[in-house]
């Protein structure tokens, strides 16, 4: 019965390949498929490759005398593995990118015999990834050729594919796809899976395709997928081989819906399935596993395909997902996704590697109560997400692999001249057309931005009928009524930033992008650039203006002005020449803060969280606060930073704020994740993880060390109840720390991580207790240590309550902005000795 069955199936697969060929319904805008050092096209699974040599095909080969070609004599594993091209230098491919968005870029490598090509090492990047970092042959045995695919967000009208050889060697490529593929293939955000998290931004990030499974079917090659890729048959991972069983229906049968189309998966994933087998046990409460190999040092974007093809009734099959042995969705049930039978459904998650091991588990195991106790897995997908480096293979930066030509200035000022020439004779015309312009700007302003209401949550007013609009007029205000500072013209943030160029980027977030500027005046400014496309951006940016609109403090990142034309959004704000505080703890060839200094900048990043939390009419939590938020400028001055994820406390008569749980993994509060509740310890408790990577200069995740020392706040709260911080301290702290302020400050981090918010110290009590651990540092040569009673001033000394600060409340109002000195009572005077703040 077995071998009939397979038989059936196996025909079943051949008659839909060729259906499925003819009802490819996605057409991609851009398609290069490029035989390297082929002299003549090159057929593949039912494709044509053309030469890169051939000048009709919109690509540029830059790599000057410095590359050859070679060809294979033999047999080759695949068609395209014929022929190669060689680089001895850098260089690099560059593609015309029609529509820019989410592309598959695949590359294909087999080092052709008798070229010595097995030992060869290089590295490929793009213009913002790195997506192959020395790679050789001969450290990766077990297979003859290699292929890659990647997933790259085209955000420009060129892709640069570079090839660099290591010192002594080459680099070499056989083929080469770049295809356009539709950009809600991957979303901005995704579940992270424990602890449960909303991770954002993965729009800005790359991926690479790791395993890409069918379950229960046969493999299905490019020919059976409107966008060309491959599936494997699961059964070499599964745990336990008699633990499944193989279900399936005709392809034809699935129904597929507007949000799940074929491009999210074939109709061939969808029919067929692994269910619940046979596993020779008693006990039909077991799971059913699949164990993958991965990279330890990297997050996995996890999606998971779903389609009920077993089910006679709705609501009958109901199982739970594991992901690492942690629960990813209790109670699955498939009828509550779908509505119906044969509907095709997918889940997306985010998680790292299984502990220390270099695997990654996917189980899915029976909900005994349910009326059929069995479970169903369609699909599996598993794609590494770029780093912090922005690589996919190591921790090398693009700029330390490659370093791209800059614009030839000599050419620039020609161009400038002969531009200045045929300006001149158009001038009169020009300068006619801009006062005209200007009194019509003048007479009917018309800002580009939606107009944000003053206070509160921005989304409250997009239902408001035509009559209450009108009433809410006074509530809301535009850009021009901010008191945002400067109105910045386009065209000044384009000269500031010499166009956007991607050499002044100092950073990618959900928003967009954030740039280094130069003003004409010689003022260094930065410029975040909103992402119009981007909902998630759009919201944030929405809260930073809010928030921006009624808070000015020495310790928070002054906002300069803004751009409203060309429905632009663009905020500019002070530069902070030192960048953020985590570049310089760990990561970076930086020189070691001394621990006075990191003590100033803690205290500093501490008032203006304070500040946030007292010094408006309502207190305001940061939800977002870490080590790459907290920025320096030129004296090493902190201020916070980036405030798209804040939001209003609560009010007088509220102890908490329910919210959806935002934030960075690692430094979340959690309280906050399990109840969704916020307050300002939410706040108190991140920046304890901060204070932990002050001291010990790690990151507060690092998926790559032991189970026990992966989250730096765990870690860190052992050796500290131990009395045994300094065993972990910074080694370049070694005996230059005065042990007192040590001391106290790790009791201070110590009771910002405590598990229960009420059991937290407020950001005035944190405040207090830094500024006493530096001053035990700065006095102590003849500071004894202060005895017992008297070590803890967060619970043992009473704090005197500072007052409301009744004129810092808003700047709409015409009030003056607060200074911290103003967040700082008088018992810190005290204490402290007199010096600049």
């Amino acid at each position: 019965m077995s071998f009939l069955k397979w038989v059936s199936l196996v025909l079943a697969f051949v008659l839909s390949t060729y259906v499925h060929q003819s009802s490819a319904s996605f057409s991609p805008v851009d398609r290069y498929l490029i035989a390297c050092g082929s002299s003549q096209n090159v057929t593949f699974l039912g494709q044509t490759y053309v030469p890169d040599s051939d000048e009709s095909s919109m690509i540029t080969l830059n790599s000057h005398p410095n590359s050859n070609t070679i060809h294979s004599n033999s047999t080759v594993p695949l068609p395209i593995h014929q022929s190669a091209r060689l680089f001895t230098t850098t260089s690099s491919y560059k593609f015309d990118i029609k529509k820019q968005g989410r592309h598959w870029v695949r590359l294909y490598f087999y080092p052709i015999p008798s070229h010595n090509l097995t030992s060869s090492s290089f590295s490929v990047v793009t213009q913002n990834f790195v997506l192959l970092n020395n790679y050789s042959f001969k450290s990766y045995n077990g297979s003859s050729h290699l292929f890659r695919e990647y997933s790259i967000n085209v955000t420009s009208d060129t892709l640069l594919l570079n090839f660099v050889p290591s010192n002594n060697s080459v680099a070499f490529i056989n083929a080469i796809e770049v295809i356009s593929i539709p950009d809600n293939m991957i979303p901005d955000e995704a579940t992270f899976v424990f602890p449960s998290a909303t991770i954002s931004g993965l729009s800005d990030r790359a991926f690479e395709t790791v395993h890409r499974l069918n379950m229960g079917g046969p493999k299905l090659t490019p020919q059976n997928d409107t966008l060309g890729r491959t599936w494997e048959n699961d059964n070499k991972y599964l745990h336990v081989n008699g633990s499944a069983a193989n279900v399936s229906i005709i392809p034809s049968m699935i129904k597929y819906t507007e949000s799940v189309t074929p491009e999210i998966a074939p109709n061939w994933v969808y029919a067929t399935a692994q269910t619940m087998g046979d596993a020779n046990v008693a006990n039909l409460d077991f799971n059913i596993t699949w164990v993958l190999p991965v990279d330890p040092d990297f997050t996995y974007f996890v999606r998971l395909h779903f389609c009920d093809i077993v089910s006679t009734s709705l609501n009958t099959l109901v199982f739970n997902l594991y992901i690492n042995s942690e629960t990813a969705f209790a109670d699955l049930d498939l009828s509550s996704l779908t509505g119906n039978l044969d509907v095709p459904a997918y889940k997306d998650f985010i998680c790292n590697s299984s502990g220390d091991q270099s695997t990654l588990t996917i189980s899915i195991g029976p909900d005994l109560v349910a009326e059929d106790v069995n479970v169903l897995l369609n699909g599996l997908e598993i794609l590494k997400i770029s780093n912090e480096a922005r690589s996919l293979d190591g921790v090398n930066s693009v700029e330390n692999l490659v370093v791209f030509p800059k614009k030839n200035k000599k050419t620039g000022v020609i161009v400038g001249l002969i531009v200045g020439v045929s300006a001149v004779i158009i001038l009169l015309g020009v300068c006619f057309c801009c006062v005209v312009a200007r009194r019509s700007k003048m007479s009917h302003p018309k800002p580009s931005w939606l107009p944000l209401p003053l206070h509160g949550n921005s989304l409250t007013m997009t239902k408001m009928s035509t009559a209450s609009q009108k009433s809410a007029t006074a509530s809301c205000i535009s850009l021009a009524s901010c008191n945002l500072g400067r109105n910045f013209t386009f065209q000044e943030i384009m000269d500031a930033t010499n166009k956007f160029d991607e050499n002044l980027l100092l950073g990618v977030g959900g928003f967009g992008r954030v740039y280094k500027g130069t003003m004409e005046d010689g003022t260094r400014v930065a410029v975040k650039r909103g992402n119009p496309r981007s909902e998630q951006g759009l919201a944030e940016f929405r809260t930073e203006i809010e928030m921006l609109s009624k808070l000015r403090h020495r310790h928070l990142v002054s906002l300069i002005g803004y751009c409203d034309e060309r429905s632009e959004m663009i905020l500019v704000y002070e530069y902070m020449a030192n960048g953020p505080l985590r570049s310089h703890l760990y990561g970076t060839d930086l020189p070691p803060l001394p621990w006075k200094q990191r003590l100033e900048i803690c205290i500093g990043a501490a008032r203006g969280l304070h500040y946030l939390h007292t010094g408006a009419n309502q207190s305001i939590i940061h939800r977002d606060v870490k080590t790459t938020n907290i920025l320096l400028d030129e004296n090493f001055v902190a201020k916070v930073a980036d405030f798209g994820l804040s939001k209003a406390g609560p009010s007088l008569d509220q102890t908490h704020v329910s919210t959806a749980v935002k934030g960075s993994f690692g430094y979340l509060d959690p309280e906050y994740f399990r109840r969704q509740q916020l307050t300002e310890k939410s706040d108190v408790y991140s920046f304890g993880v901060v204070l932990m990577e002050v001291i010990c200069t790690r990151p507060a995740l690092n998926p790559v060390l032991p189970r026990d020392q992966v989250n730096i706040a765990e870690w860190a709260m052992t050796w500290q109840k131990k009395g045994m911080l300094d065993q972990i301290m910074d080694v370049n702290l070694v005996g230059k720390v005065n042990m007192s302020s040590l001391k106290k400050f790790g009791e201070t981090a110590e009771k910002c991580l405590a598990e229960y918010g009420v059991d937290r110290p407020s950001m005035g009590d944190v405040l207090w207790n830094l500024e006493y651990a530096l001053q035990l540092e700065e006095t102590s040569a003849a500071l004894m240590e202060p005895e017992d009673n008297s070590t803890n001033h967060i619970q043992g000394i009473p704090f005197t309550p500072i007052e409301p600060f009744e004129h810092s409340t808003s700047m709409i109002d015409g009030a003056q902005s607060c200074t911290d000195e103003d967040a700082t009572s008088a018992v810190f005077s005290q204490l402290v000795n007199p010096r600049g703040r």
